[in-house]
C-alpha cells in the first residue's frame, strides 16, 4: 500500500532539523566564545600574580644586596608594597626565635634563592626567608593585598569565573564566582612563574543553561521557518504551473485522438444532410431547367438546401472545436504502471485534495506493461476524473477512491474503484458508445476514447458496478518482457 505523506510534514521535519542544527552551531560557537575568553581571563590573572610574587623575590634579593645597611629600605617596603605586612631580619648572633624560619633559612641556604617558610590559609598569609651573609631576611605577605584588582580582568563580585590559590592541600579562594551544577564546565591550573612561592591558579567556569543564546536561536528558528515558508510558496507555483502545463498537454492530445472518435460519430450527422442538400439542389436545377421554369417550388428547394447547409456547417463547427493542434504519439513501449498512475495522481492532487477524497493506492511497484506513454497517461487521468465527477454526487464524508495494481498472464491491470452512486444497468452497456454521457453537458467522447486506446495498444477497458458501492473501471494491458512477477 502507498499513502502519500503530507508535504506540509516533510517541510515542517525540515525546518526542525536545520534549526536544530543551527541551534547547535550556534550554542557551540557561543560556547567557543565563553571559553576562549575563560582562558584568556584566567591567563590575565596567572600573569598579574607571577608578577607579584617574582617582585616578592627581588625585594628579598635587593635587601640582601644592601647589607649591612638597608634598615631604611626595609622600614619603607610596607609602604611602597601593601600586601607585604612585615620585613625581618636575623644576623647568626640572634637566630629566629621561629622554628618555621630556621627551618626555612637552612633550605634557603642549600637552595641558595629564597624559600617559603609556611602558609596561614585562615589568615590569608605566608611567610618567605632568603639566607644571606651576613644576615638572612623574611617577609610576611598578605594574599588579598597582593592582588592587583586595579588590573583585574574581571568584576570579582559578578564574575562567573572562580579563581583560588591552592598549595600543599589549602586552598584561598581569590573570587567565588558562580559555579553551577548543570552546565558546561571549563578548567584552568597553572604555578605561579616564581619557585619560591609555588602556588597554584585554580580557575573554574561554567556556562549555565541560561546563558546560551536562546535570543540568537529563536531568531535563527524564526527566519529559517520564513525562507522556508517563502521556498515552498514558490515550490508549489512552479508544481502548479507544471501540472497545469501537464494538463494542458493532455487536452490537446486528448482532442487529438479524439479525432477519429469524433469523425466515425460525425459521419453519419454529416450525411444526412449532405444527401438533403445535393437531392434539393438536384431537384432546384430541374425544375429551373423545365418550360416554363417552376421557380417557386425551385426556391422552396434551395431554402431546404440552405438549412442542410447550415446544419452541416454546425456539424463542421463541432468538429473544429474540438481538435485545436494535432501532436503525433509516441511508438508502444514498455511502461511503469505504477509511475504513470503517481503520475496521474500528482497531476490531479489540488482536486483530490478540494474534494476531500480518501485515496488508497495498493499495488506492484514496477509493474511494467506495453503502451504509448501519452496514451496511457490520457486514459489514467481520464478515469481518475470520471470517478471525481462521480464522487460530487456523494457526501464529503464518503468519498473514497482506491487504485489497485496487479498482474494477470500476460497482463498488468489497473482498476479504478470509486465509492460514488454506481452504474445504473440500463447505461452500463452504453459507457464506452461514442457520443453517450450522463452528464449535463458530456460530450460523451472520454471513456470512447479511452476504451479505443486501450484496444490499439492491445488491452481493453471495461466497466463495472463495485460489490459494495461506486463503479469500478479495469485497464488492461499486455506485460512488458521482464515485468514484475
Amino acid at each position: 500500500m502507498v499513502r502519500k505523506h503530507s508535504p506540509l510534514l516533510w517541510w515542517l521535519l525540515a525546518w526542525a532539523v536545520l534549526s536544530l542544527a543551527g541551534s547547535l552551531l550556534l550554542a557551540r560557537l557561543a560556547l567557543e566564545r565563553h571559553h576562549a575568553a575563560f582562558e584568556t581571563e584566567a591567563r590575565i590573572v596567572h600573569r598579574l600574580l607571577s608578577q607579584r610574587v617574582v617582585a616578592h623575590d627581588a625585594v628579598l634579593a635587593t635587601l640582601a644586596l644592601l647589607q649591612p645597611g638597608g634598615d631604611d629600605a626595609m622600614a619603607r617596603l610596607p609602604s611602597v608594597y601593601p600586601q607585604i605586612l612585615s620585613v625581618s631580619r636575623s644576623i647568626a648572633a640572634t637566630p629566629w626565635a621561629d622554628a618555621a624560619l630556621r627551618e626555612a633559612q637552612a633550605i634557603s641556604r642549600t637552595a641558595k634563592g629564597p624559600v617559603l617558610a609556611d602558609m596561614d590559609i585562615a589568615q590569608g598569609r605566608y611567610r618567605m626567608v632568603l639566607a644571606a651573609e651576613p644576615a638572612a631576611y623574611a617577609l610576611q605577605v598578605d594574599i588579598r593585598s597582593m592582588v592587583p584588582w586595579s588590573e583585574w580582568p574581571m568584576a570579582p563580585a559578578d564574575s562567573p569565573v572562580a579563581i583560588a590559590l591552592e598549595l600543599g592541600g589549602q586552598r584561598l579562594a581569590l573570587q567565588p564566582g558562580r559555579i553551577a551544577e548543570r552546565g558546561w564546565s571549563y578548567d584552568f591550573h597553572k604555578t605561579l612563574a616564581a619557585a619560591s612561592q609555588p602556588f597554584d591558579v585554580v580557575a573554574r567556569r561554567t556556562v549555565r543553561w541560561a546563558e546560551l543564546p536562546w535570543g540568537q536561536m529563536l531568531a535563527w528558528s524564526a527566519m529559517l521557518a520564513a525562507a522556508l515558508a517563502v521556498a515552498r510558496w514558490l515550490q508549489q507555483q512552479a508544481a502548479a504551473r507544471r501540472r497545469a502545463e501537464a494538463l494542458l498537454r493532455l487536452g490537446q492530445v486528448g482532442r487529438l485522438n479524439a479525432l477519429g472518435e469524433l469523425a466515425a460519430g460525425m459521419a453519419h450527422e454529416l450525411n444526412q444532410p449532405l444527401t438533403a442538400l445535393l437531392a434539393n439542389t438536384q431537384a432546384a436545377r430541374r425544375l429551373i431547367a423545365e418550360e416554363p421554369p417552376e421557380l417557386d417550388t425551385a426556391r422552396n428547394a434551395m431554402g431546404q438546401a440552405v438549412e442542410q447547409a447550415r446544419r452541416a456547417s454546425e456539424v463542421v463547427g463541432r468538429l473544429r472545436r474540438a481538435v485545436e493542434r494535432p501532436e503525433l504519439g509516441a511508438a508502444v513501449q514498455p511502461v511503469d504502471l505504477h509511475a504513470a498512475v503517481l503520475k496521474a495522481l500528482d497531476l490531479l492532487e489540488p482536486e483530490l485534495r478540494r474534494r476531500g477524497v480518501a485515496l488508497q493506492v495498493d499495488g506492484m511497484a514496477g509493474l511494467r506493461v506495453l503502451a504509448d506513454p501519452v496514451a496511457l497517461e490520457q486514459i489514467v487521468h481520464n478515469l481518475l476524473l470520471n470517478a471525481l465527477q462521480a464522487l460530487e454526487q456523494t457526501p464529503a464524508a464518503g468519498r473514497s477512491l482506491a487504485l489497485s495494481l496487479a498482474r494477470e498472464p500476460a497482463q498488468g491491470v489497473l482498476a479504478v474503484q470509486d465509492s460514488g452512486p454506481g452504474l445504473p444497468a440500463e447505461v452500463l452497456p452504453h459507457v464506452f458508445e461514442p457520443f453517450f454521457s450522463t452528464r449535463a453537458g458530456g460530450l460523451g467522447l472520454g471513456l470512447s476514447l479511452c476504451e479505443s486506446l486501450a484496444s490499439g495498444m492491445g488491452g481493453s477497458l471495461s466497466a463495472a458496478n463495485a460489490a459494495l458501492r461506486g463503479a469500478v473501471f479495469r485497464l488492461r494491458l499486455p506485460l512488458a518482457e521482464g515485468a514484475a512477477a
